[in-house]
């Protein structure tokens, strides 16, 4: 990993991420984000994450910029079921899902059709993109409402 790479992520995981949390937590969450809840494989403590909000329907699109080397992807492997949270201030709600991996899609491709539904949500895949290094699509099954 480069010195930039390493840096950005360090920004992400240390400053970014840590913000955006927050706005979920005072229901103030920034436009094109959503959250993403895990069960940590060692702990099975719920873990959240910052991610594009990548809502289409029924299914929700993620793209995982670090790869299976990112925690929530490892996460997600060992136990598929997730919640993804959506909408602002009142509006926000938790979907339950079920998330499988998909290797044989262009996770480029897929930044590129989230992006095109808002400027937000343009807005946070791009900022995403600067710290991709290995890309991966992450397809959630959402359970109906």
């Amino acid at each position: 990993m480069s010195w930039r790479a390493a840096l950005l992520r360090a920004l992400q995981q240390r400053l970014i991420n840590p913000i955006v949390r927050f706005a979920w937590d005072v229901k103030l969450p920034i436009p094109g984000d959503a959250l993403l809840e895990t069960t940590g494989r060692r702990t099975g403590r719920l873990r959240y994450t910052p991610v594009c909000d990548g809502m289409d329907g029924d299914i929700f699109w993620l793209v995982a910029q670090r790869g299976r080397r990112a925690d929530w992807v490892r996460n997600l492997e060992a136990d598929p079921r997730v919640r993804v949270k959506t909408g602002g201030g009142r509006s926000a709600r938790w979907r339950t899902g079920t998330a499988h991996i998909v290797d044989d899609d262009d996770p480029r491709e897929r930044q590129r059709y989230i992006a095109r539904s808002s400027l937000a949500r343009r807005l946070c895949v791009s900022t995403s993109e600067a710290v991709a290094t290995s890309p991966l699509t992450v397809r959630i099954e959402l359970d109906q409402p």
